[in-house]
């Protein structure tokens, strides 16, 4: 499951762009807390701070504690906003929930025991069709990650959802079928490899 990760935060006492201009200006990062019936919480979060967690792919899928002015708020990551320059972070959206509030949420594949999977080891390649799984899951069981075992593909294997083990209760947001995660294809002759061969004279009978 997510670990909980707790987030110092300060209190920004005005909106807008020059507010937040000036926010990043001094090395920090301007973002908003909002949901569950309650009024919209300006902050702002040192950069430096959090730089590493922001490097996380699952920086989207964690539970986090932030803490603002004495108060704890329990929230989820719901959008990070970059320079498109810079690439620099920008802006944070949280939400805030409870444990046991049912949310939707991207999460992150990963693949799992390759050189155990015979397709692999003969020169099949791993086509990943979905990077990302988005799921309906209680937050306090919300995993970081979704593992996909490749044990035992073979070339011609579809890896599907159903694959996937889900935290109880949790479901994919996209119902009703069992779509594809990723394949096994058979092994790619280069474009320079099929040419040689072309080329080569056939031997003498």
């Amino acid at each position: 499951m997510a670990e909980t990760i707790t987030i110092k935060a300060e209190a920004r006492d005005r909106a807008g762009k020059g507010a937040a201009r000036a926010a990043r200006r001094a090395g920090l990062i301007p973002s908003v807390i909002y949901g569950d019936g309650q009024p919209p919480l300006l902050l702002a979060i040192n950069a430096q701070s959090i730089r590493k967690l922001l490097l996380d792919p699952a920086f989207l899928t964690h539970i986090y504690d932030v803490e603002i002015d004495g108060g704890t708020h329990h929230c989820i990551a719901r959008d990070l906003a970059l320079d498109p320059v810079s690439d620099k972070p920008i802006h944070i959206d949280f939400q805030r929930v409870s444990d046991r509030s049912t949310i939707h949420a991207t999460i992150p594949v990963q693949f799992v025991n390759a050189d155990a999977a015979p397709g692999i080891k003969i020169g099949g390649v791993l086509n990943v069709v979905r990077h990302e799984v988005e799921i309906i899951c209680r937050a306090d069981r919300l995993p970081d990650h979704l593992t996909v075992d490749l044990t035992g593909a073979e070339i011609g294997t579809s890896l599907r959802v159903s694959t996937i083990k889900l935290p109880e209760g949790a479901r994919p947001a996209v119902g009703g079928r069992d779509f594809v995660i990723a394949t096994i294809s058979p092994p790619t002759v280069s474009r320079a490899e099929a040419e040689a061969t072309a080329a080569t004279p056939a031997a003498a009978s």
